[in-house]
């Protein structure tokens, strides 16, 4: 499986990614290993959508990170705190 994840870290700091081992990656981000993501540790894993196909699992990261993607998934998939509409 290939997985296209949310994470979310410190000071709100959001982050999308693809990976074939979700426990490892989120493990690499919050044990510092990734350069881009370890000064916002802790993460939180927020969602992640599970592809067979490596192809439509690319397809969707780069979407997610578009100009529509991000507006898609600010109302969709990150967590909107209670006082937000």
């Amino acid at each position: 499986m290939h997985y296209v994840y949310l994470i979310e870290g410190r000071d709100g700091q959001r982050y999308v990614g693809l990976t074939t081992d979700l426990p490892a990656r989120l493990a690499s981000h919050n044990g510092g290993q990734s350069k881009h993501t370890s000064k916002y540790r802790p993460w939180r894993l927020v969602t992640y959508v599970a592809f067979s196909d490596v192809s439509q699992a690319t397809a969707f990261e780069r979407y997610l990170k578009s100009g529509s993607g991000h507006a898609f998934a600010r109302r969709r998939l990150w967590a909107t705190p209670s006082h937000e509409t």
